[in-house]
């Protein structure tokens, strides 16, 4: 607090209260106490207390108590040689504040060290750029190299395509495959019904697709759609097994197999997730199938069937009785005659 509010004067009483020092005190003290508040307040000591402003304050008051203390002792030749060896000594501090601290000695040792701290430096800023053009000129060189890896296994890969297929028309001919073609001899169709599809394309994919060489989602797509035909198929068939009206027995039974219904439309949900991943295309995408809205398109379509059945048994049976009546109308038409 003493310190913040303090300002330089040549006050003799605020200099030693400054140094926290008493008048009558010796050159070592003063030097003691100097060196004490210079290490708190010194603003290279790295310490949190250093504090440049009350630093300069300290060295003011050290200068003022040092020249009262010298005029008041004796003055000797070993005294003044002492008094001048500790002010070079006070000052030294001062010429370590220049020449970004490097070296060590006099100023002019230290101006020669400097510079070739300077000289050092500069020489390896120049090595570190250097380092750093050739390492960007090596990573364009990489960046060049991965590209022509690309583009070497993208013409690999076309080059193995057009192999495969290759080998699978010479196995097919070798089958005689071709041989039941309905149209064997004639030109093949070159180009597609679509004006902006690729022939070359069109034939290669026609090709695979015929060989079983389909995509994973289309393979998917195809087998959701069967497996919920069986599923529908298989639930009005059961129904259709339990009559109606249906017993309570019954009732438990239908009720067993629909949960098993329900619980087959969860899994083939999970393949429905699974085929909507893979699609290409968003608008290929499908929804999932209801449990509850199956189960109510079952009992529709098994409604549907007994109604059929029931109106055919009624057509059928006006038949057999418009038969049954004809051969009498017609016998008694003979007996008449």
């Amino acid at each position: 607090r003493m310190l913040s509010g303090y300002k330089p004067k040549n006050d003799v009483r605020d200099s030693y209260k400054m140094l926290e020092l008493e008048e009558g005190c010796s050159l070592d003290e003063v030097r003691n106490s100097y060196r004490a508040l210079a290490k708190k307040y010194h603003p290279d000591s790295g310490s949190s207390t250093a504090d440049p402003a009350a630093f300069i304050r300290v060295e003011e008051a050290y200068r003022v108590v040092l020249s009262d203390v010298a005029d008041k002792q004796k003055p000797s030749d070993a005294g003044e040689e002492e008094e001048d060896q500790f002010k070079l000594k006070s000052l030294q501090h001062r010429h370590y504040l220049s020449f970004e601290g490097v070296g060590i000695g006099t100023p002019s040792q230290r101006e020669k060290q400097y510079m070739q701290f300077r000289v050092d430096r500069a020489t390896e800023q120049v090595l570190e750029y250097q380092q750093h053009r050739l390492g960007s000129s090596y990573a364009g060189t990489d960046l060049m190299r991965a590209r022509d890896v690309r583009e070497s296994k993208k013409v690999k890969i076309t080059q193995a395509v057009e192999r495969l297929v290759e080998d699978l028309i010479q196995e097919s001919m070798a089958k005689g495959d071709f041989d039941n073609l309905r149209g064997k001899g004639k030109p093949l169709r070159k180009f597609s019904d679509c004006p902006h599809i690729d022939p070359m394309t069109h034939n290669l994919n026609r090709i695979l697709i015929d060989n079983g060489y389909q995509p994973e989602w289309i393979l998917l797509q195809k087998e959701i759609r069967e497996t919920i035909g069986q599923l529908r198929k298989s639930v009005v068939a059961s129904r259709r097994k339990l009559g109606e009206p249906m017993t309570p027995s019954e009732q438990e039974q239908w009720n067993r197999i629909c949960e098993q219904f329900m619980e087959d439309i969860r899994k083939l949900n999970k393949r429905v997730d699974n085929f909507n991943l893979v699609v290409p295309i968003m608008s290929r995408q499908m929804v999932h199938f209801s449990p509850q809205k199956e189960i109510l398109r079952a009992q529709k379509s098994y409604k549907a069937l007994v109604g059929e059945a029931s109106h055919s048994g009624t057509k059928e049976s006006q038949g057999e009785d418009g038969k049954r009546f004809g051969w009498k109308s017609s016998l008694f038409k003979w007996l008449n005659i």
